[in-house]
């Protein structure tokens, strides 16, 4: 199995493309559809590398995933599942997210059945993408529906779990829960500790070299905020403390309504333009 790590420096996360290096077959974790803030233009810049590194490497692309609804960036999803021809899955849970959303931004003809996925993973749940296998653990806390993949010894974590120097997700978005995020990470550090770990950003703390790739041993004995020596309340206290020093995502409100719909921006209106809804605090 090889795995290919794509970095976006204007949201820190990270996309990942799996593959088998006999059949070819791959799957997509969390790709990124980029955004420029000044402009309000979309570009593809993200999803193009990926596809570029697709074509290349003569990958046939079963699956696009997504671990969650980002609240940081817009989901590539839709891109690439129109390139690749590809069906694309997420958490069952993401219908919370949906109706929680849907309400936020008054999305009144948005369904929120999780439709627009061609899957919604539960728990436990194998989706097979030709050679590879592709385990969903429901790992809640960051949000309700957040599911970490696990293919072969590699785990994708998403946002629950960092590399050890910066730790582990934010629970303070809407349903989110520091008590949820203790139980999934020690959920996770039951798998072994040779396990490979892949995570859903990195913000280089300190300013050291970019990294995405740790091991479950490494994060049960070094993760700073979240170790196999934590205890479950003093996690909680501290989360609770950190979460409500921690600005908002700068492009949340874009994000959330288009991640919401599986990475598909809103239809043209009769002008020929697309809109997204900024709801003001007045």
């Amino acid at each position: 199995m090889q795995i290919k790590a794509f970095f976006d420096p204007d949201t820190s996360s990270l996309t990942y493309v799996v593959w088998d290096a006999d059949t070819r077959d791959a799957v997509v974790i969390d790709p990124v559809l980029d955004f420029e803030r000044t402009s309000w233009s979309i570009q593809t810049h993200s999803a193009d590398a990926v596809s570029e590194f697709a074509r290349e490497h003569s990958l046939r692309v079963r699956w696009v995933l997504d671990t969650h609804a980002h609240a940081d960036h817009l989901s590539g999803m839709a891109v690439l599942k129109k390139r690749f021809g590809a069906p694309t899955a997420i958490g069952a849970q993401i219908t919370k997210v949906q109706s929680v959303f849907a309400g936020a931004f008054n999305l009144k003809e948005l369904p929120t059945d999780g439709r627009q996925w061609d899957v919604l993973l539960t728990d436990g749940q194998v989706l097979d993408a030709g050679a590879l296998k592709v385990e969903a653990l429901h790992t809640p806390g960051h949000t309700p529906a957040c599911i970490s993949y696990r293919i072969g010894d590699a785990l994708f974590s998403g946002d629950t779990l960092f590399m050890p120097d910066y730790g582990t997700g934010r629970c303070d978005f809407p349903q989110g829960s520091a008590a949820a995020m203790f139980d999934s990470v020690s959920r996770l550090y039951r798998l072994p500790d040779s396990t490979r770990v892949f995570v859903g950003h990195d913000y280089m703390p300190g300013g050291r070299e970019l990294a995405w790739e740790t091991t479950i041993g490494a994060s049960k004995a070094r993760n700073i905020q979240l170790s196999a020596e934590t205890s479950r309340e003093a996690y909680i206290a501290f989360r609770a403390g950190r979460d409500q020093t921690l600005a908002a995502p700068a492009l949340l409100l874009q994000s959330l309504q288009v991640n919401i719909a599986a990475g598909e921006l809103p239809a043209p209106e009769d002008n020929g333009t697309r809109y997204l809804r900024m709801p003001l605090k007045v």
